[in-house]
């Protein structure tokens, strides 16, 4: 019934001015920011809605995933922006925060 019909995904913030300028100044993506949210827009066509909520309370469990040729450049250089980067217990991530994998002889078994 819904093949060939259009979607899109979308998560909550606390503050939208905030999530504009991270997705379209730190992440450099193309966004279109409206009274309703934001709509970034990604490579090959997707786009994700982002909207302000007032009582945002985060995820337990969100992902917004980008390819890149190389991690280390790519965390490198949103560090040099300020990016945060999280350590999570059990993720066996490397002192940069990525979780490499199994065929780096890390991540999950």
């Amino acid at each position: 019934m819904f093949r060939d019909t259009p979607a899109f995904s979308g998560f909550s913030v606390d503050d939208q001015a905030a999530a504009a300028d991270f997705y379209g100044n730190v992440l450099g993506l193309d966004i279109d920011d409206s009274d309703m949210g934001l709509r970034l827009h990604l490579s090959g066509g997707a786009e994700v809605f982002v909207y302000g909520k007032e009582n945002h309370v985060p995820a337990i469990y969100t992902m917004l995933n980008f390819v890149v040729d190389d991690i280390d450049a790519a965390v490198d250089e949103l560090a040099a922006k300020g990016v945060i980067f999280e350590a999570y217990p059990d993720m066996h991530q490397d002192e940069k925060g990525i979780a490499r994998g199994r065929t780096a002889g890390m991540g999950q078994t």
